[in-house]
């Protein structure tokens, strides 16, 4: 997607992406990654998402990546925390406390700029973005996380030609496809949460699946 679409997103405070509390995965499948505590967590497309707080009060440092500089304004704002702002690289290096948020264009990040990882949490990146951004994304995001990193990933699984995107629809061959040549890819749970999407079953969609994912890194 275009800059300009999220950055309106947020403008306009048409965030319905952003929840008001952890994901239930997370709660749920987390603990079963093995995830050592202490680890620093990558958390790509964030927003001011509620699950980096999760992660942070269970010991983690959580580093995310956000274009919007009001999403990571809120986000502390919301936490009351006092924040050191600096240059990094292309991104304005936003921390305070376990969590930094790295505000600009993820797909300028490198290692070197995202610095040491041990896992990785996308409940919102890989659908958000269309298609043909989708293989860029992967292959990028491998190139972030280390041999032996576990990443907790959500997807989407509905008919796309019934709403459009985002969130889009990612199929799991599609999952499969994308990740397979670097990851061990195993699938953890799926749900089907049409009765609490409302704006999706005005669509005319009958079947919206969450579903969670367990990536290693190879």
């Amino acid at each position: 997607m275009e800059h300009d679409f999220w950055h309106d997103r947020w403008r306009t405070r048409q965030i319905g992406f952003h929840q008001s509390g952890p994901h239930p995965f997370l709660e749920r499948w987390w603990p079963s990654l093995g995830v050592p505590a202490r680890a620093r967590v990558y958390v790509p497309l964030c927003g001011k998402s509620l699950d980096m707080v999760w992660l942070a009060v269970r010991g983690h440092a959580v580093v995310g990546s956000e274009l919007s500089a009001i999403a990571v304004e809120d986000f502390f704002g919301e936490q009351r925390a006092p924040v050191d702002v600096r240059p990094h690289g292309p991104f304005q290096r936003h921390a305070a406390g376990a969590v930094e948020l790295l505000q600009g264009d993820a797909f300028d990040l490198t290692a070197e700029l995202l610095g040491p990882v041990q896992a990785a949490y996308d409940r919102a990146a890989l659908v958000a973005l269309p298609p043909d951004l989708r293989v860029a994304y992967a292959l990028q995001f491998a190139e972030l996380m280390p041999p032996g990193s576990r990443t907790l990933l959500i997807g989407f699984e509905y008919a796309q030609h019934r709403k459009p995107g985002p969130p889009f629809s990612v199929e799991a061959d599609e999952i499969e496809r994308l990740y397979r040549d670097a990851f061990d890819v195993r699938e953890l749970e799926r749900v089907d949460i049409i009765g609490s999407s409302p704006k999706f079953a005005a669509a005319g969609v009958e079947s919206l699946y969450e579903v969670a994912y367990a990536l290693t890194r190879r």
